[in-house]
């Protein structure tokens, strides 16, 4: 327990955890709540001719599934830059996950997806993609918002090699690249993802939200 303990200090700080967690729990509500409501409401079925033009490439479901890495990543990276920074960031994501609920509540979609035929590897992961992700919570991407945000989140970082904010923003492009050629979004999701992302930002910066997570702070240690 001790070692365990000493790898989750050098992995999160202490400061970082209630914020990182807070951040995946509201993603886990952002993306399970409107699922688990869709059979009760009418959807709404969205499509563009350039999507439908756009061929189908299996192997980009690899991007789409890497980029639950790249989430975690990029999470820690941000809480272990510092406090402020670690405060900041995520305070502005958990309001960008929020306008997205909202946002999902209010003007649920869906899309039509061709069926798959496995036959390699990346039909077997698209199909996976396919049976485990119904065809709903469509705009804004969250896939493009939290690959944004982990490169977002790159910015007034100093602790960090030169290269990794720019491996941030190439993952994002071609995790932006992935949910449309996948077909699993259309392109104008990618621009909601980005523009949810920096809206969560904007407002985080001007209501000052990081402070909920200092008060939480200061709180626990009284």
């Amino acid at each position: 327990m001790k070692h365990f303990r000493q790898f989750l200090d050098r992995l999160l700080p202490p400061y970082a955890r209630v914020p990182a967690l807070s951040v995946i729990g509201m993603n886990l509500v952002v993306y399970y709540v409107p699922k688990l409501l869709e059979t009760h409401r009418s959807l709404h079925l969205v499509s563009t001719s350039l999507d439908d033009a756009l061929p189908r490439v299996p192997v980009f479901a690899i991007i789409y599934v890497l980029a639950y890495a790249q989430w975690a990543i990029g999470l820690v990276t941000i809480c272990r830059e510092s406090r402020a920074h670690c405060f900041r960031v995520t305070a502005g994501v958990l309001i960008s996950e929020a306008l997205v609920l909202l946002f999902f509540l209010i003007y649920p979609t869906t899309l039509n997806r061709p069926p798959v035929t496995v036959k390699d590897l990346p039909t077997a992961v698209l199909a996976w993609v396919y049976r485990s992700d119904t065809p709903t919570n469509l705009f804004p991407s969250m896939h493009c918002m939290m690959s944004w945000l982990c490169f977002r989140g790159t910015i007034g970082m100093r602790r960090t090699p030169r290269w990794y904010p720019w491996a941030q923003l190439v993952f994002a492009l071609l995790v932006f690249a992935s949910v449309v050629l996948t077909k699993q979004h259309i392109w104008p999701d990618i621009l909601g993802g980005i523009a949810f992302g920096e809206l969560g930002q904007l407002l985080g910066r001007r209501l000052r939200a990081e402070r909920l997570f200092g008060r939480l702070e200061a709180m626990s240690k009284e």
